[in-house]
């Protein structure tokens, strides 16, 4: 069956980065289009960056060259890179398959904070 794990959250003061990490089983990896979303207390669970099989990516305007989403086909990891974390970046951050969502995983809390 399809298992997600996200790692790698943490607190991390405002302007800090953090790198997530996603291990993915029981999909066609390379094949799969996958992202990462994020749901703060409150609102719903959005998606905020996406890459393809083919390497193309998507971001949210709200982490737009801020975030850098990558892939390791081989290890089959996705990542996720934080750079100049602000408060409303704090949530926790899921892993999934977009427009074909999977059993989600226990997602990676991250939180911004001084």
């Amino acid at each position: 069956q399809v298992q997600l794990v996200e790692s790698g959250g943490g607190l991390v003061q405002p302007g800090g980065s953090l790198r997530l990490s996603c291990a993915a089983s029981g999909i066609i990896f390379s094949n799969s289009a996958l992202g990462w979303y994020r749901q703060a207390p409150g609102k719903q669970r959005d998606l905020v960056a996406s890459i393809l099989s083919s390497g193309d990516t998507y971001y949210g305007d709200s982490v737009k060259e801020r975030f850098t989403i990558s892939r390791d086909n081989t290890k089959r990891m996705l990542y996720l890179q934080m750079t100049s974390l602000k408060p409303e970046d704090t949530a926790v951050y899921y892993c999934n398959v977009p427009f074909n969502n999977q059993p989600w995983g226990q997602g990676t809390q991250v939180t911004v904070s001084s």
